[in-house]
């Protein structure tokens, strides 16, 4: 029976180290994040890899950083260790330690969308599809070998939430597709073309603020892109408020400055665009408050919301 270490942390991983579990394979430790504070009480709470593998009594092992400390790795004497969304690139040492390499699950159709960040920037970038590769860990990031690549589409209400389910499932059930074969010999890794790499990198601040210069649709692949974590956000009357979610809306709205509120009804608000369409907006997180459905908010008090009044850096 082969010998295998798991490396994930995030729920994305759980899957891929259940799915493992259920085959035929040891899996002799799991290598996770060490606990972090969560919330806004800091509650030390362990990464959602930890607690699967806390069900199946399987030795766990968090190093704060791998590079300095990796001999409980070299001491399982793995035959293979798998990564999914680990959140720590593998120092040359810890690569060469198992007989049949280090291979990773990632969640995007390489060489495009390399780093931590693939599935909110192919929803924001408009893609059609993306997809799950399982290949060789490098130092360089994303940059092995391919060993197998399964695409699927992205529908246009898909968002983060839901393709990260599907491209989850999608990567456990390729992963133990494609172990037997490259146990057995049987596969071809194929060299990645660096000259078609793009990236994929930690969602930054900036890129979550809607500029209602955009075009309706760029803003709405945005907000898809970024639900349901960390959330676009726009200002209204000179306060933040996160936009959970909203439609598009091909009307055409001449000559009206972009991030105006053209119209409003007891379910939600609809904001002009830089080409002059729109977005009709249903859930919204006012400042200091939770999340809630725009009908929520006008319960509160139908003047929260106006027409005529310009969203994001606007005035009215």
């Amino acid at each position: 029976m082969k010998r295998i270490v798991f490396m994930g942390t995030p729920d994305f991983s759980v899957p891929v180290l259940q799915k493992l579990i259920q085959s035929n394979y040891e899996i002799v430790m799991v290598v996770t994040q060490p606990d972090r504070p969560k919330g806004r009480k800091k509650i030390i709470t362990p990464p959602p890899v930890k607690v699967e593998a806390l069900k199946h009594e399987i030795p766990i092992f968090q190093p704060e950083k791998l590079g300095a400390d990796f001999q409980p790795i070299v001491d399982c004497k793995p035959d293979l260790i798998v990564t999914a969304a680990y959140g720590q690139l593998l120092p040359k040492a810890v690569l060469d330690i198992p007989a049949y390499g280090c291979i990773n699950v990632h969640a995007s159709l390489l060489p495009e969308l390399r780093g931590g960040a693939p599935i909110h920037y192919a929803i924001m970038e408009g893609k059609q599809e993306t997809g799950i590769s399982i290949m060789y860990m490098a130092e360089k990031l994303d940059a092995g070998d391919v060993l197998a690549q399964q695409a699927i589409p992205i529908v246009w209400d898909d968002h983060v939430g839901t393709m990260h389910d599907k491209l989850s499932a999608v990567g456990a059930t390729l992963l133990i597709d494609t172990l037997p074969l490259l146990f057995a010999g049987e596969i071809t890794a194929q060299k990645q073309d660096d000259t078609k790499a793009t990236f994929a990198s930690n969602i930054r601040r900036e890129q979550e603020k809607i500029d209602w210069n955009r075009a309706h649709h760029e803003i709405y692949n945005q907000i898809r892109g970024l639900h349901p974590w960390p959330v676009a956000f726009t200002t209204y009357q000179h306060k933040n408020m996160k936009i959970w979610w909203a439609e598009p809306v091909d009307k055409l709205f001449d000559g009206i400055q972009s991030g105006t509120i053209v119209e409003k009804d007891e379910d939600s608000f609809t904001t002009v665009c830089g080409n002059g369409k729109a977005l009709r907006i249903t859930d919204i997180q006012p400042a200091g408050s939770k999340r809630m459905t725009v009908k929520e908010y006008l319960l509160g008090s139908e003047k929260r919301i106006e027409t005529g009044i310009v969203m994001g850096d606007g005035h009215a």
